[in-house]
């Protein structure tokens, strides 16, 4: 099998999207099983519903981004060029961003206020096991270019 550095992909854990539900499922699963608090259906069903059109909106300008830029949104494929337009301009990971609001938005919409304790190492494993690597990758990739959207772009927001 060639190695990461042979193969023009960034290596990534595991689907971003997969990390993400396999998170939610954990901390809902707690909920589910331990005692937990809930929140008042006035807050949690308004601010929750909010959080994921936010981030569903977030999710598709970053997928309508790639599509523009015709370079694939699956990490696991070969990046084709550095993608700096629409919600990229703000940040480096607005997929990850939008990802991140929908499980929010899902766990407080149902009250899975555990999942939010899940979150912590969910977006340790996105940081770690997916940013870390897709921006060693890019860096391998594009050098200078990509080194310079780095400089001028933040990761989050």
């Amino acid at each position: 099998m060639a190695d990461m550095a042979e193969r023009d992909s960034p290596g990534v854990i595991a689907p971003p999207p997969l990390i993400y539900a396999g998170g939610l499922v954990v901390g809902l699963g707690l909920g589910a099983v331990l005692r937990r608090p809930s929140l008042p259906t006035g807050v949690a069903g308004p601010v929750g519903a909010a959080l994921v059109v936010a981030g569903l909106g977030l999710a598709a300008s970053f997928v309508s981004a790639f599509r523009r830029a015709h370079t694939p949104v699956d990490p696991g494929q070969a990046t084709t060029t550095i993608v700096t337009t629409g919600p990229y301009r703000l940040s480096r990971n607005p997929g990850y961003l939008g990802m991140a609001l929908i499980y929010s938005g899902i766990a407080m919409f149902t009250s899975g206020l555990w999942a939010f304790l899940t979150l912590v190492p969910t977006l340790i494993l996105i940081d770690r096991g997916v940013i870390a690597r897709e921006e060693r990758y890019l860096e391998r990739k594009f050098g200078a270019e990509y080194l310079g959207y780095k400089a001028r772009t933040r990761r989050w927001l």
